[in-house]
Formats: C-alpha cells, structure tokens, sequence
C-alpha cells in the first residue's frame, strides 16, 4: 500500500479539526479523513475510488462521513454545512486563479497560437485530468480555440 498524502485541514471549531489526506489503492484511490479533538482522535472513515470523484469539493464525501461518526446529527449536520461553505470558498478562490494565470497568457504572448497555447497549458496544469480538449483540437482555427478557451476561463472566473 502506498503512503497517506495528508493534504488538507479542515477547522471545525477552536478544538476539532478534520485532517484529509488519499492514497493509491490497487484498484485506483482511496480519501481518508480523521476528526481528532486536541491530540485525541475521534472518528475515521475512508471512500474508495475506481476513477475520479463526483463531489462538490475534493474530500467532500469522507469528512461527512467522518464529521458523521464523531458527533450526534444536529451537531454533525452544522459541521457539515460549515465545511461545505469552506469547501466551496476554496475551490471558487482556486478556480479563479487558475483562470487568472491563464489570461496572462493575452499579455504574455503576441501571436493568437501562442496565447492559446499558453492559455491550454494552464487550464490543463491548474485543472489535472478534470480538464481535458476535445479530440479533434488541433484540428480546430485558433479563432475558436480563443473562443472556446476564453468561455472555459470566464466560467472559472465567475
């Protein structure tokens, strides 16, 4: 089994915080969260992947699961829509700067095949796998590649 990749805190009061972390499986990946209070830990829980997750936010799924198992419901549903806004914050902030650094591209570069290049490039290194262009792209006039590419930034941006 490969090691644990903690990568991610979430405050949920003075006290309790929940630490995410992933790690390859031989199937594919696996989320991992644990709730501790102080040094004391509370609650674990996993979710396994085959491929990519469909959640809100990257964790979303494991830290309710855990935030479920530490605390009774009333307590563990305010938890849960605490992360949930924070979870959103996050990926919003991080979404509009990839589309940031991806417009410099329009400053950076002089010729449009550039500026889309740079433009790709980012979207694709911000993104990961969740960003990928359709098969027939370099097929494609750099007049729509501008265009489809600018739409795709103005979606992060908004």
């Amino acid at each position: 089994m490969s090691k644990i990749n903690w990568n991610k805190t979430f405050q949920l009061d003075e006290n309790t915080e929940v630490g995410c972390g992933w790690q390859n499986t031989r199937y594919g990946f696996r989320h991992l969260a644990v709730v501790k209070t102080g040094w004391r830990e509370v609650a674990k829980a996993k979710a396994c992947y085959y491929n990519r997750t469909w959640e809100s936010y990257t964790y979303q799924s494991v830290l309710h699961a855990a935030i479920r198992k530490a605390f009774p419901k009333s307590e563990a549903e305010f938890f849960c829509a605490k992360v949930d806004g924070k979870g959103a914050e996050d990926v919003k902030s991080s979404l509009g700067m990839i589309g940031a650094v991806a417009m410099l591209g329009e400053i950076l570069c002089d010729k449009p095949e550039d500026k889309n290049s740079w433009k790709l490039r980012m979207l694709k290194a911000g993104m990961g796998a969740g960003f990928q262009p359709p098969e027939d792209w370099d097929r494609l006039p750099e007049e729509e590649k501008q265009r489809r590419l600018d739409g795709a930034i103005a979606m992060l941006k908004a």
